[in-house]
This record gives structure tokens, sequence and C-alpha cells, in this order.
């Protein structure tokens, strides 16, 4: 486990893992100063677990939760500052989602159902 901690990440890596293009990570850079990965020799960025975890909470932000760059920059310090204060668990489906998609698949059930008789 501690390996993993003290694994480094290349930006086209942490762009697979986070889902976003790296002119999107060098930006948040800039803007985000707790945001800064290591450089090698070569100039490649390196990225630590850390600031993987702190790349995936600001795209929550952005993209989830709708914060503009100004508001995660403030979110993101605030939380940082009080580590103790964990960020809000991923929304859970509703009800009616869940009970949607149920509906949905079983549509496609009985239909392939009635393909195979």
């Amino acid at each position: 486990m501690a390996e993993d901690q003290s694994r480094l990440y290349k930006i086209g890596e942490v762009c697979k893992l986070a889902d976003v293009q790296p002119y999107v990570l060098r930006y948040w850079e800039t803007e985000f100063p707790p945001l800064a990965p290591n450089k090698s020799g070569g100039g490649q960025r390196l990225y630590s677990q850390h600031e993987i975890d702190i790349i995936l909470r600001i795209k929550q932000l952005l993209y989830s939760e709708g914060f503009t760059i100004a508001g995660a920059k403030k979110k993101l310090e605030a939380e940082l500052a009080d580590p103790d204060s964990q960020p809000p668990a991923a929304p859970t489906p509703s009800q009616k989602d869940l009970t949607k998609a149920l509906v949905d698949v079983q549509k496609k059930l009985r239909a392939i159902l009635q393909m195979l008789e």
C-alpha cells in the first residue's frame, strides 16, 4: 500500500484516470496552487496519488457540482485547510431513477425472451 502512495504517474496516465485532456490538467495547475506536480529532468510532469486525489476533486467540483473555477478554488482551499472535513459522498441515485432503470432492464429481458421463443 505504501508503494502505491509513493508511485508517481505521468500526465498521460493521470489523464486516463481522470478522463480529462492534458491541456485541462495544465490549466488547472495554473489555477489551483495545491496542484503542483514535480517534473522529471526532461520536464515530464509526475503526479503523486495526493495530486491525483486533488484532480479528481477538482473535476467533481467543476463538472458534477457546477462550481466555477473561482468557486472550486475557494472550496478546495477550505477543504485542504481543514483536513477533518471530508468531501461529500457521490450522490446516490434516487429511488425514481433506480425504479426506471429496473423497468428498462425488465423490458429488455422480456424482448430477449420473446426473440428466443
